[in-house]
C-alpha cells in the first residue's frame, strides 16, 4: 500500500493511509435521527435500505457520510466517541438555539459549569458538543481572529 503525504488545514504534515468513509449512528428509529442530522449539517438523504437504515451525505458527496443504522436496543450509557460541531456563519449561542429547535436537548456528561462548549444530544440521546468558537473565529475569516486562549480544541 502506498502512503500519501498530506498537509492539513493547520499546516501539519502527516502520512495518510486511511480515510473515514462513514460515521455510523445506532438508532431504534433511524428516520428521526437521520432527519435531525441531515438538518443539522445541511445534508440530504442519499440512500434508504430495506432494513430501515438511512445514509445521509453532503450534496457534493464528500466523505465522510453518515449511516443511521437500526438497532434493537436503547442507548444506555454515555458515548465513547462523539462529534464536536462549530457554528458556521453564526455564533455558538445561535447555533445551539437552532439545534434545540431541531430537536436536540441539553445533557450533562460531567462537563462542569466552566465548560466553554455546550453538550447536546440528538433525538435518541447520542451526545455531541457545540464548541464556543465559530468556524470563522478559528479560520480568521469573516471577522478578526480572536487570540488563542485554549478554551476549546481545534
Amino acid at each position: 500500500m502506498t502512503s500519501v503525504l498530506i498537509h492539513d488545514w493547520c499546516g501539519y504534515s502527516a502520512t495518510r493511509t486511511s480515510r473515514i468513509s462513514v460515521i455510523a449512528i445506532d438508532a431504534l428509529q433511524p428516520r428521526p435521527v437521520a432527519d435531525f442530522w441531515a438538518a443539522v449539517l445541511g445534508w440530504r438523504i442519499v440512500e434508504e435500505s430495506t432494513d430501515g437504515s438511512i445514509s445521509i451525505a453532503p450534496a457534493d458527496n464528500v466523505w465522510p457520510a453518515t449511516d443511521v443504522l437500526r438497532v434493537p436496543e436503547h442507548k444506555t450509557v454515555k458515548n465513547r466517541l462523539h462529534l464536536d460541531l462549530r457554528a458556521d456563519g453564526s455564533t455558538a449561542a445561535a447555533e445551539v438555539d437552532r439545534l434545540l429547535a431541531l430537536g436536540a436537548r441539553h445533557v450533562n456528561v460531567g462537563q462542569g459549569p466552566g465548560a466553554t462548549w455546550t453538550v447536546l444530544a440528538d433525538p435518541e440521546g447520542n451526545e455531541f458538543c457545540v464548541l464556543s468558537r465559530s468556524v470563522q473565529d478559528v479560520t480568521g475569516t469573516g471577522h478578526d481572529r480572536p487570540e488563542q486562549d485554549g478554551t476549546d480544541s481545534l
